[in-house]
């Protein structure tokens, strides 16, 4: 069985830093994508990031991107997601994902498995 467990979450006042981790365990994940998601209160589920476990290819959306970092440690099963810059708009409960599908996989219904979620706060 499959287990995410994010961490790293926080206040943090704008244009600070902060690095959420994903421990991932009871599973093969070296064909897998895993992603990062965050919700905001009254918005729906967005992808933030992705990464292959093989190949560490990588995506962001338009929001993160030159601001977020994503990571594996293929020795630790931990991905990461390395946040600088952050605005008041990233606040938002921030998920850990796992997808077997394709590396182009970015809809909610295409990850398999997610943690149980990270606050981030952000004030202005």
């Amino acid at each position: 069985q499959v287990l995410l467990v994010e961490s790293g979450g926080g206040l943090v006042q704008a244009g600070g830093s902060l690095r959420l981790s994903c421990a991932a365990s009871g599973g093969t994940f070296g064909r897998y994508v895993m992603g990062w998601f965050r919700q905001a209160p009254g918005k729906q589920r967005e992808l933030v990031a992705r990464i292959s476990w093989n190949y560490g290819l990588t995506y962001y959306a338009d929001s993160a991107k030159g601001r977020f970092t994503i990571s594996r440690d293929l020795a630790k099963n931990a991905v990461y997601l390395q946040m600088n810059s952050l605005k008041p708009e990233d606040t938002a409960v921030y998920y850990c994902a796992a997808s077997g599908g394709s590396f182009f996989s970015a809809a909610v219904s295409e990850y398999d498995y997610w943690g149980q979620g990270t606050q981030v706060t952000v004030s202005s």
